[in-house]
């Protein structure tokens, strides 16, 4: 029998992007938010690299770039988004990335578009640095959540797939750890020449 735990720990970097909620004005919502969904669905233990910083270029590219020298094979950001003078999170995205990965944003807005005509003014963006996988999500809980995880109809069948169902092969393509979900929140796609035999206990 194998000593080699179940599952690969992965860690990931977890950034609220908001200046009233980073200077205290008001309680920061993106952070729980995002990890609440993770520790649902992955089955993998998760370390994770939390950081709640305000809507300037510089100190949000600085994050990034430093999420992925400690080792995030995932950094999932949220807010800064829209087409406000202060968000800027898609440039600052994009100006430490080595490839972009515009399906994500697409599918983010297909799904966003199901509940607000609004959902045409986001622009999140992916990208890959180095060997690490980023991606800006929206700013609500509820839109991260949906963005994520997809929509399912009243008997739980996938009606929109959700963005995190291509990231585990994504990481995976990258040199990244290989991420398992829970298929009740979250079915994970593969080829099945990129399927991992599960291992014993």
């Amino acid at each position: 029998m194998s000593n080699a735990p179940m599952h690969d720990t992965i860690k990931i970097g977890i950034v609220s992007i908001s200046d009233r909620a980073s200077s205290g004005v008001y309680e920061d919502k993106g952070l729980p938010a995002l990890q609440e969904w993770l520790n649902k669905a992955l089955l993998n233990p998760i370390e994770f690299e939390p950081r709640l910083i305000a809507d300037e270029k510089d100190t949000i590219s600085a994050a990034l770039i430093e999420l992925v020298d400690a080792g995030c094979a995932l950094v999932l950001t949220t807010g800064g988004t829209g087409p406000a003078k202060r968000d800027v999170t898609p440039e600052a995205t994009l100006a430490v990335a080595d490839k972009e990965m515009p399906g994500f944003g697409e599918q983010m807005r297909q799904i966003s578009l199901r509940f607000v005509p609004t959902a045409i003014l986001s622009r999140q963006v992916a990208v890959i640095r180095g060997n690490s996988l980023i991606i800006n999500l929206p700013g609500q809980p509820k839109s991260i959540a949906e963005t994520l995880e997809g929509l399912k109809d009243e008997s739980g069948k996938s009606v929109v797939p959700g963005i995190f169902a291509a990231v585990p092969y994504c990481v995976d393509l990258i040199g990244g750890p290989y991420i398992e979900t829970r298929e009740d929140v979250c079915k994970a796609f593969r080829p099945k020449t990129a399927i991992r035999p599960p291992r014993n206990a």
